[in-house]
């Protein structure tokens, strides 16, 4: 129930009562079918020219308690990443400078731990970090591990945008990854940000040996919240030595743009964003997983500890591409097939009998 829309034959509404079997038909759907409804499904809502930046940088490397089983800041592995303290607020905000000037839009902050806790001092801090770079008029988020309600209240008071805080994978496929935080652990922190006003990002990470019916389930974990994600990231893992997962093979662009299609189908109003991993992807490769429906990168150097395209190549992707960066603060731009009444959209609902009636016709075919 709700809003219909239709373009090209295709159909969407914006529904959280996805079933495993619902999804798992679209994610079997032949590729290059997946990809056209996907791509259309995007264009209803979007327009696909436009791509968020995103900048990443960890404030707060290594020393973490919990055991991920892909992550190089962990203390249960020997990696390369050794434990640094927390930087200081002087230093972010220059970093956010930094990334203002190269075209981010989006400055996102991490810290190596398994939630704030009673770190005080620590979180004085990351309130004053996030209320400068917040008043250099770039969206700012968070990923901070778990967090109170009063804690995400006072991050919302400082002017944090979004809050990250991925699932990962399937609510069954999660013990065999992460056994010191569990799933219900993460909905929990999810529900804290949401009722503080904050913006979710949650999405998960593809390459952990989970199985296809793992993909799917995670995107049910996230299609069926009261609210869909603001934003769903999808992660190629990256490989790190001294992790139990340091022999796993990254997904390929099949497996990703696989999984870039259905979120979009499935969350067609959610930000899909490309994250870890995709310096392992070439640019047409990259330009798949755009037309599959994904608008919205992170760039920079580097994400927490791993390596991204620099800035003067993903400008080039741009280019090449014909793409264009979002602005701070303000709302997506509009479809242009929307803006030129393309789309068909209808309202349907339900009557005093049960049965689903369709009213209100907004929009019509040109």
């Amino acid at each position: 129930m709700g809003e219909i829309r239709e373009l090209n034959g295709v159909k969407t509404v914006i529904r959280n009562d996805w079933t495993r079997e619902e999804i798992q038909s679209i994610y079997n759907l032949p590729f290059l079918e997946l990809l056209y409804k996907a791509s259309t499904v995007h264009r209803m809502f979007w327009n696909p020219r436009e791509v968020q930046q995103c900048t990443l940088i960890s404030i707060k490397t290594g020393g973490c308690t919990e055991d991920c089983g892909y992550c190089s800041q962990s203390v249960k592995h020997k990696t390369h990443v050794k434990p640094t303290p927390q930087m200081k607020v002087a230093e972010v905000v220059e970093a956010a400078r930094r990334a203002k000037e190269a075209g981010s839009t989006r400055f996102c902050m991490g810290a190596a731990w398994r939630e704030l806790g009673n770190k005080q001092n620590a979180f004085r801090h990351i309130l004053d970090m996030v209320e400068q770079v917040n008043g250099m008029g770039l969206e700012v988020c968070a990923t901070l591990g778990m967090v109170t309600p009063d804690q995400a209240r006072q991050l919302k008071e400082a002017g944090l945008s979004a809050y990250n805080h991925n699932l990962d994978t399937s609510p069954e496929y999660y013990p065999k990854v992460i056994t010191t935080r569990t799933y219900e652990d993460r909905l929990q922190t999810i529900k804290n940000v949401r009722e503080a006003g904050i913006s979710v990002c949650s999405g998960g990470i593809l390459g952990l040996g989970e199985a296809d019916v793992d993909r799917i389930g995670l995107l049910q974990s996230l299609a069926t919240m009261d609210e869909h994600p603001e934003s769903v990231p999808i992660n190629a893992l990256v490989s790190i030595e001294g992790t139990p997962l340091e022999e796993n093979n990254a997904p390929s662009i099949w497996d990703m743009g696989r999984m870039i299609a259905t979120a979009r189908i499935v969350m067609p109003k959610t930000m899909v964003r490309l994250s870890a991993g995709r310096l392992s992807f070439s640019q047409s490769e990259q330009a798949l997983m755009f037309m599959a429906g994904a608008n919205s990168i992170f760039n920079g150097d580097k994400l927490l500890t791993t390596p991204n395209p620099a800035f003067n190549d993903d400008m080039d992707l741009f280019n090449t591409l014909g793409l264009m960066g979002k602005p701070a603060h303000k709302k997506p731009l509009e479809s242009p097939y929307e803006i030129d009444q393309i789309v068909r959209i209808t309202h349907s609902g339900v009557d005093d009998h049960g049965n689903r009636t369709f009213t209100q016709e907004a929009q019509v075919l040109a």
